[in-house]
């Protein structure tokens, strides 16, 4: 069955479409979002069925991909990542932002999102629509970027032409305008030092 294509204001989102796509994610199934950076395919982090489908679609195993969650707010992060006071406070000034910070994963992670080197990345979005289905769900989803095989632009930017090709893929696309054809800069931290893995809208340098 073909995906729906739900249209949310990304300024001011209607609470009654917010949950109808939390909704989606409750039932098991995929969905792709806005964030402050590409438009991300997203599901529960708590059904593994789900997550195989995202790894599926990316050509990955759920082992060896690196995924990311999304969090509300920072209150999410001791649950599901190890983070040093110094890392912590860098993150405090950056999210929300367009970062993903690597660390370190603790138990509460499922399993089948648990790689060899036991890291999580983790993300905050300076985006309401990501965010607010966080809050509604009431734990982290998934997060992976949608990479376009265009020779000139990585990420796909328009959410109709994502819907076009992912619509037997996915259970529902959330149409919250253009996104950016950047993606987030990846951080890596382990210990008290952090190394920028990946440069991509955020500029670390002006925050540490």
């Amino acid at each position: 069955m073909a995906a729906r294509l739900l249209k949310i204001h990304p300024l001011n989102p209607e609470p009654a479409k917010i949950e109808e796509a939390v909704k989606v994610l409750r039932d098991g199934g995929v969905i792709i979002y806005p964030t402050d950076t590409v438009y991300g395919l997203g599901c529960d982090i708590f059904h593994p069925k789900a997550v195989e489908r995202i790894a599926r679609i990316k050509n990955l195993k759920p082992e060896k991909a690196n995924f990311a969650f999304i969090c509300h707010d920072m209150s999410h992060l001791a649950n599901y990542a190890k983070v040093s006071t110094p890392v912590f406070k860098v993150m405090k000034k950056a999210l929300p932002g367009p970062f993903t910070f690597i660390l370190p994963a603790t138990g509460e992670v499922p399993k089948i999102l648990n790689n060899k080197r036991k890291q999580i990345g983790i993300r905050i979005p300076d985006h309401l629509i990501p965010r607010l289905l966080v809050k509604e769900l009431g734990h982290p989803i998934l997060t992976s970027s949608i990479v376009d095989e265009d020779d000139v632009l990585e990420y796909s930017t328009d959410p109709e032409l994502i819907f076009e090709k992912y619509k037997n893929l996915v259970d529902l696309l959330i149409d919250g305008g253009y996104g950016h054809n950047i993606a987030s800069t990846v951080v890596l931290c382990e210990d008290d030092e952090m190394e920028v893995i990946r440069q991509g809208l955020g500029d670390l340098d002006s925050i540490v």
